[in-house]
């Protein structure tokens, strides 16, 4: 059995060891010293003097195979000290992006490694969560790009295919290849947006959430027109230390959706407000019911309501909103309002 120096199992031992012998060889000095004494009291000086002699070596091979089987037991101890390490070592080495369904599963006394071996659950929880997360986020993203990218290889196959195609079927496929490319830039700058979101790395500033909602109102009010849809403002301040860029996206995503997804004739309503140290935005808007179920997942990448609608986005407007909000400390809601439509709440911490 090989015993590696520089294990805790082999120092663990040797403080058995130690702390055992010492322990017996005080009590065998102890008690030498006072049968020793005894002897010479009782006993002729020669008689004493061979029984103190043979008493000396009877107890040190007592404490030799006494340190012996201290070191025996204190490394079969150690070893079942340790085995719960040695299984969350184990396991640590089986673990990879393919097996993170591995876990530990201690059972026994609730001591430290139970609860280290608990904490290394739950990490693997996370990890598994988060790997789950990120294929599905990269199988959608190269799903949704692959789309347009199709589109645009089709149109200019047909194209080239037909030598005698006049202006005017050449307009078309122009039409159709920037229509695609601009669905294809929409995407990439909400992923990018998602990303930065995500980095963690904001450039704070202090910021009047009325001014942002006002602007970003302003900046629908075609589309709204267009779709006959009644914008409504009720901005009171609401100030907060943000990044501007990624807090004006996600007014901005809010707003979009409500027209967009909204009946026609229908209405949208914005609100801006503060109170006890948290700012808020709100938008409410019409539009057909919704399922409390399809509302909880709207706020994952690349979830529509309606897949096959002709102006449906990529699905990262809530998203990014979430996700924004998140990294600026607050929180996202997501409810179904009874008569159809949704109500969606921004909250942020206010600045003081």
């Amino acid at each position: 059995m090989r015993i590696p120096r520089s294990s805790i199992r082999f120092r663990l031992t040797a403080v058995y060891a130690l702390l055992f012998g010492a322990s017996a060889a005080v009590l065998m000095a102890v008690s030498y010293w006072l049968i020793s004494r005894h002897l010479h009291r009782t006993l002729p000086d020669d008689l004493a003097s061979d029984a103190v002699s043979q008493l000396g070596l009877q107890y040190v091979l007592a404490f030799a195979g006494t340190v012996l089987l201290a070191i025996v037991a204190g490394w079969a101890v150690a070893g079942r000290a340790l085995a719960p390490i040695e299984r969350i070592t184990r396991a640590a080495r089986r673990v990879s992006q393919e097996s993170l369904d591995e876990r530990i599963a201690l059972t026994g006394p609730e001591d430290e490694l139970s609860e280290l071996a608990r904490t290394f659950d739950d990490m693997l929880d996370r990890l598994e969560q988060s790997f789950d997360s990120q294929r599905r986020f990269v199988a959608n993203a190269s799903h949704e790009l692959r789309s347009p990218l199709t589109v645009i290889r089709s149109e200019a196959e047909v194209a080239l295919a037909n030598p005698t195609a006049d202006p005017q079927e050449l307009r078309q496929v122009a039409e159709v290849v920037i229509e695609a490319t601009k669905r294809t830039e929409a995407l990439l700058d909400g992923l990018m947006v998602l990303a930065r979101s995500q980095q963690g790395t904001l450039k704070r500033e202090r910021l009047d959430l009325r001014q942002i909602a006002r602007a970003a109102a302003e900046s629908v009010s075609r589309e709204a027109r267009e779709r006959s849809v009644t914008v409504a403002l009720d901005l009171a301040p609401a100030h907060v230390e943000g990044d501007r860029r990624l807090l004006e996206r996600v007014i901005a995503n809010l707003l979009e959706n409500g027209v967009r997804y909204n009946d026609r004739g229908g209405s949208v309503s914005l609100e801006t407000s503060s109170e006890n140290g948290t700012s808020f935005v709100r938008v409410e808007n019409g539009g057909p019911k919704v399922d409390p179920g399809a509302a909880d997942r709207l706020a994952e990448p690349f979830q529509r309501l309606d897949r096959h609608a002709a102006d449906s986005g990529a699905g990262l407007g809530l998203s990014i909103v979430r996700s924004v909000s998140e990294a600026h400390g607050g929180g996202l809601e997501i409810e179904p309002r009874r008569e159809g439509g949704l109500r969606v709440e921004v909250s942020l911490p206010a600045a003081p």
